[in-house]
């Protein structure tokens, strides 16, 4: 079975700011790998060690940045990488992103698609559905098991009713929730073995993405401006000296909130 997973190289949680002047996310700092991809990508790996054969890709968008992450990917043990970098992609949404994406996946003519359930910087939690609208395939999300065979795939979830099992036939595009496994560290083995795994670079033109589907053009949203959080109204500190708890006590009577 060929599975593909996405990744996505997401900017470093302490270095995260927008650009005032793009209106966009600064991505030229230091990133690293989705957290929750990660978990797509361990899944993949269980699957076919699970089965014995197979092979898994590891897919991603972005600046040429995103290579380490990819290289990450492969030290954990994919197969091989395909990295989607070109400038005319920069300031896509989730309307141009997943065309260019499909466009890749459908390349490669994976059985399964794997994603994590959303990525820290955006925390949108729909590209899966654009893939697989997309890809026009069945797809099942915030999955925590996921086993397949006899070509078709099955991935229990939790809702607040209990739980969902949903089997689809394969080939199918399957979103993880962080609660499916734990990632495994890349060893210095993997890491080594990884340089000499194949990392092939796209160009839109590559894929046959025209240019008004990429970037600001082939995007359905736009940010129209960006404001500081309104400021913080009056407040008081209160140092633990031993009388904090009638502190608290006396300043909520005082906004008669008890």
């Amino acid at each position: 079975m060929k599975i593909a997973v996405c990744v996505k190289h997401v900017p470093e949680a302490a270095s995260r700011r927008i650009d005032p002047s793009t209106k966009r996310l600064d991505r030229s700092g230091e990133g690293a790998l989705n957290a929750f991809d990660a978990n797509a990508l361990e899944e993949a790996l269980r699957l076919k060690d699970a089965s014995g054969e197979g092979e898994v890709v590891a897919v991603s968008m972005g600046p040429q940045k995103a290579s380490d992450t990819l290289r990450k990917a492969l030290a954990m043990g994919a197969d091989r990488a395909v990295l989607v970098s070109d400038e005319s992609a920069a300031g896509s949404d989730l309307v141009a992103t997943s065309y260019a994406l499909g466009k890749a996946l459908a390349r490669e003519e994976p059985d399964l698609v794997l994603l994590g359930q959303q990525a820290s910087d955006s925390d949108g939690a729909v590209l899966w559905a654009a893939i697989a609208e997309r890809l026009r395939r069945p797809m099942i999300s915030q999955v925590a098991e996921l086993t397949a065979s006899d070509g078709k795939v099955r991935g229990k979830r939790q809702t607040e009713f209990g739980y969902d099992v949903i089997e689809a036939p394969l080939p199918a595009v399957v979103a993880v929730s962080d609660a499916i496994n734990e990632p495994r560290y890349p060893s210095l083995k993997g890491i080594m073995g990884a340089k000499k795994k194949p990392q092939e670079t796209l160009s839109l033109d590559d894929l046959g993405v025209e240019s008004e589907r990429a970037g600001e053009a082939g995007s359905k949203t736009e940010v129209l401006g960006l404001t500081d959080p309104p400021a913080r109204g009056d407040s008081r500190r209160i140092e633990d000296d031993g009388n904090a708890a009638e502190q608290i006590a006396e300043f909520l009577a005082e906004k008669r909130l008890i």
